[in-house]
């Protein structure tokens, strides 16, 4: 009888999604750039589809803040710090806004996606939790950077003078939008509804940014408030933003550069953790 000719061996193909041990295999290499890219995009064009609310809005609350502190409450011989009181509470402003907006774009995006279960869009690609936590943040970020952007310039037209400490006023900029973004995040992954979150804005976000500093001088608080403060990581950032744009603070610059990379690697590591997980990510 013919002998059927051996089949020449095929070696199996490099891209299999599972190897023969049923791992996982990724396809590209120790990082995603790819689906990185593209979560980023998504959050990016998610609220540039709306940019009247997400970019312009902010510019019109910070107006109507210097509107009613520095020119109704403040006057025009008033002065803080050495400062002229509208001098004195830009920055702040700049900042209180910079870190809401930050914190609302990763916190809206998660909660919505849980709510209208399309989570899974998010979960199911091959994305390690480094990648999807870099991916939200790099959202944050760009929104953080167009706001302070738009309101730094009006401040600096405002004013007339431009920030004092670029280096330092960008990279409290940065540092504020990772934090809060961060937060926002691990807010999202905790709430399970609308109001979930709208309690953690109003109770937690909302206080510790009105309460760090933005309209007065911690120096001016009795104690314990004055030490109480120093315990607000968000009041680092304001005096920070501060001391970039105005030239002054109450703290020492470089204290408030560390505490706030230090409370970014802590709510990255937690925010890391829980998407690591799978925690609470499903509605």
């Amino acid at each position: 009888m013919p002998v059927s000719p051996a089949r020449p061996h095929v070696p199996p193909p490099a891209a299999r999604p599972f190897d023969y041990g049923g791992q996982a295999v990724r396809r590209f290499g120790r990082i995603n750039w790819r689906g990185l890219a593209t979560l980023a995009g998504r959050e990016i064009m998610r609220f540039m589809a709306v940019w009247q609310q997400t970019v312009f809005a902010p510019l019109i609350t910070s107006a109507l803040f210097v509107v009613v502190f520095a020119l109704a409450l403040g006057g025009s011989d008033r002065q803080v710090m050495g400062l002229p009181y509208l001098d004195f509470i830009g920055p702040g402003i700049l900042m209180m806004t910079v870190i809401q907006n930050a914190f609302a774009n990763s916190s809206s995006s998660i909660i919505s996606a849980k709510m209208q279960g399309n989570i899974v869009d998010t979960l199911m690609p091959p994305l390690s939790a480094g990648e999807i936590l870099a991916g939200y943040l790099a959202g944050s970020l760009v929104r953080a950077a167009l706001v302070a952007t738009v309101i730094g310039t009006g401040l600096s037209l405002v004013t007339g003078h431009a920030p004092a400490h670029p280096v330092h006023a960008a990279a409290f900029v940065v540092l504020g939008a990772l934090m809060l973004g961060g937060l926002g995040i691990i807010g999202g992954i905790v709430a399970q509804k609308f109001d979930h979150m709208a309690a953690i804005t109003n109770f937690i976000v909302t206080p510790l940014s009105f309460l760090s500093g933005t309209f007065y001088s911690v120096t001016a608080l009795p104690e314990p408030f004055r030490t109480l403060s120093h315990w607000n990581p968000i009041f680092y950032l304001i005096d920070g933003a501060r001391y970039g744009f105005a030239g002054v603070s109450d703290a020492n610059p470089a204290l408030g550069l560390a505490v706030t990379a230090a409370t970014v690697a802590l709510v990255a590591g937690l925010a890391w953790r829980w998407l690591r997980s799978g925690y609470r990510m499903k509605a």
